[in-house]
């Protein structure tokens, strides 16, 4: 029998996001069900990337036959999009109106923002479209739908009536308390442990709706106007009980909290810290989570008891190493505001940091974008950061797109963060090459020309690794050559060389010794578990420096110059790593001792160097008091013994 709606997302192949049931699907979901709505749901990310559906010029005729498997629904056919999937979206609709002429299909999410009445123009297989948030909107509009009335008066609904003319409702004002929304539909859709099964990740991440909207209007964002400047959070107690359900899934092994800005509202996420922390000492086990933020709202108090509570992972929308172009794109932060400082706190309380840059903003020059690569270095050298830049990519309903949206363009070869994974279909592509103005998630906006946006581009792909593997030996060169982070990274894509046989072709001694450090803590990362039941020594190099030295003397003025010493860089069970000075003698001996069987060493050495942490094996014992947090990222120097 037919469900009275089928609810899908819209589909794409952007590893992130078919790894996780979406959040969004899985609450309406709940507001169907609690509103005794026969639904069905299907997530086609997640079908596409389980084979479900075809990929290319098919995925819209799959996609329509997948939703039509049962029938027409007796009421309606829903599809959720992004900007990146409204071109799917409608490429379905088109196919599910050839197919079913007289199932109504409504549209709705974030992809439809500002362009409601031209999409309702223009595409005669969209019959309505649910603006903002959908869990009371659409009950109602099922509602009428399924007793053959019309929309009129139904808020926060634009629709077609039946002369054709194109009508909007006044916007729904959004939930006061998130506490009324139904619980997420978990069962409507596959299991977790299927999503991951068909990624191949282990990463065990669950999504929870745990905030809406943004009380900021950045230029190049449109989540502020979206939810009209408003931001809401899940009441406390709620959202604690939402996590527990969730990692007590089969494939869970950490959340990630969705709302944009965690902290905004302080008291609630100390509040929030303070529960999961109390679950920690009553339970005896933390829920690893993650969040975003902005630095401004994360003081030392909220930090430490992010890290209590169990907080890993940061996303940091800092936009631009300039704080005057950065309040000019609207970003209100005080420009006095140091996020190095923040960045080496949450590190500190065992939580990294993902700096998220954007690259060419409209007034950005030379001077700007130095100051960003700048702080890019500056933070590599604090902390074990990872780095995301971008380029401008203004969306329908932000103020770069109402303002310079129609100056975007598409560039070949180059594909905009926001639209990995989705316009690879002929009907897709057809689409954006119409309709330009409805589709900016798949348009940059080359500020300063086409050449300078693909060398923008370059920029943002090559840089990122080599500062975050290579941060000190970066720093150096930059001071032996003199120059800032952008006149180093020109200087040595000047060269046609690798970032590394550009190094070693300046043959400056102290700049040499960093970048074998910095390679041994590279090989140590990648190195994986001792399985063949041999030794796995720690990897030593010889240095003249100190790496227990302040990394901002690496920036500040070079550090000292010692007599050359061994460095041990040992990885820990918990897959830290950390960097030793040790003697002469004890790294002669873990050079020896490498890939022997333990068998054949003096079981007193064997004891000694495990005590240190120096060894591992196939009975390797606790790491010991030198184990380093877990969160240290694989590429970055950890403290340092001796």
């Amino acid at each position: 029998m037919a469900p009275d709606v089928v609810l899908a997302s819209a589909p794409h192949a952007d590893t992130f996001g078919y790894s996780m049931p979406p959040p969004g699907l899985l609450r309406l979901g709940g507001a169907l069900e609690r509103a005794g709505v026969r639904a069905r749901l299907e997530d086609l990310a997640y079908r596409l990337a389980a084979g479900q559906v075809a990929d290319g010029d098919a995925l819209a005729r799959d996609c329509a036959e997948l939703l039509l498997a049962d029938g027409p629904p007796r009421v309606a056919l829903g599809l959720s999009c992004m900007g990146a999937t409204l071109p799917a979206a409608l490429a379905i609709a088109a196919e599910i109106e050839r197919r079913a002429p007289g199932a109504p299909v409504l549209l709705g999410g974030p992809g439809t923002t500002d362009v409601e009445e031209r999409l309702l123009e223009r595409f005669h297989a969209v019959d309505a479209i649910v603006r903002g948030e959908g869990e009371v909107t659409l009950i109602e509009a099922l509602e009428r739908l399924a007793h053959g009335r019309d929309l009129a008066g139904v808020a926060g609904t634009s629709w077609r009536d039946a002369d054709g003319r194109v009508r909007s409702e006044p916007d729904r004002d959004p939930l006061k308390d998130l506490g009324e929304l139904p619980d997420p539909a978990w069962h409507l859709l596959p299991p977790l442990a299927a999503y991951k099964a068909i990624t191949g990740e282990d990463d065990g991440l669950v999504p929870i709706d745990s905030g809406r909207g943004c009380v900021y209007d950045c230029s190049f964002c449109s989540i502020g106007r979206t939810w009209k400047r408003r931001s809401r959070t899940l009441p406390v107690e709620r959202l604690v009980r939402e996590v527990e359900h969730a990692m007590a899934m089969d494939g869970a092994k950490q959340v990630y909290l969705c709302h944009d800005i965690f902290g905004a509202n302080r008291a609630d996420a100390l509040a929030v810290c303070a529960a999961l922390e109390a679950r920690v000492r009553s339970k005896g086990d933390a829920i690893p989570f993650e969040v975003r933020a902005r630095v401004d709202h994360l003081d030392d108090e909220l930090i430490d008891a992010m890290g209590r509570a169990g907080c890993y992972r940061v996303l940091l929308g800092i936009e631009t190493g300039d704080p005057v172009l950065r309040n000019r794109h609207g970003k209100r932060m005080d420009e006095g505001l140091d996020p190095l400082d923040r960045i080496e706190r949450l590190d500190r309380a065992g939580v990294a940091s993902i700096l998220s840059l954007v690259l060419g903003l409209p007034g950005e020059g030379d001077a700007e974008l130095a100051r960003t690569l700048d702080l890019c270095l500056d933070a590599s050298l604090r902390a074990p950061v990872h780095l995301s830049l971008h380029l401008p990519n203004p969306q329908p309903g932000c103020e770069l797109g109402a303002r310079d949206g129609g100056a975007s363009r598409p560039l070949e070869g180059i594909v905009p963060d926001m639209a990995w994974g989705a316009g690879h279909s002929a009907a897709e592509r057809a689409l954006i090459d119409a309709h330009p103005d409805l589709f900016g998630s798949f348009a940059v906006l080359a500020e300063g020309g086409e050449a300078r946006t693909r060398w923008l581009r370059e920029l943002a792909d090559e840089l990122p690794p080599v500062l975050m593997r290579y941060a000190r030996t970066f720093a150096l060169l930059a001071r032996r050559l003199g120059l800032d982070a952008l006149g180093t990274y020109r200087a040595w894509r000047a060269s046609g060389r690798s970032f590394e046989s550009f190094v070693l072709a300046r043959d400056h001694d102290e700049v040499l010794d960093a970048l074998r450090w910095e390679q041994a803590i590279v090989r140590e990362s990648a190195r994986g578990d001792a399985d063949d039941g041999r030794l796995r020594c720690a990897s030593v190099v010889r240095a003249r420096f100190d790496p227990v030295e302040d990394p901002r003397a690496w920036r500040d003025g070079a550090p000292q110059v010692r007599e050359p010493r061994a460095l041990a860089v040992a990885r820990a069970a918990s897959g830290a790593l950390r960097t030793v000075v040790v003697s002469s003698a004890v790294a002669d001996a873990l050079q020896q001792l490498d890939g022997l069987e333990p068998d054949a060493v003096d079981p007193a050495l064997l004891d000694a160097l495990e005590a240190r942490g120096l060894v591992t094996g196939p009975a390797e014992r606790d790491a010991g008091p030198n184990a380093e947090h877990p969160n240290t990222a694989a590429g970055a120097p950890a403290t340092t013994t001796r």
